[in-house]
């Protein structure tokens, strides 16, 4: 088991998570990537999320894969 964060970042905003999740391997963690992704465009507001990139990071620092909101949302309709 690894303790993984979900940071996430745009051209003029970082979301940093400090508190991570534990997963038992990058299959879990994709998935958990993109519950967070959900999560976060499942709220209402004028954010257009598309532009967002989700990073995903072991517990020491280095990126492990990053999933681009877009990838996640689709096209818009």
């Amino acid at each position: 088991m690894t303790q993984v964060y979900f940071h996430c970042t745009n051209a003029k905003t970082v979301l940093v998570d400090h508190y991570g999740a534990v997963v038992d391997d990058l299959a879990e963690a994709r998935d958990h990537a993109a519950k967070v992704v959900r999560s976060l465009t499942a709220t209402r507001g004028p954010e257009d999320w598309r532009n967002w990139v989700l990073h995903v990071n072991d517990d020491l620092g280095e990126e492990l894969f990053v999933v681009p909101f877009a990838f996640v949302l689709g096209k818009p309709h």
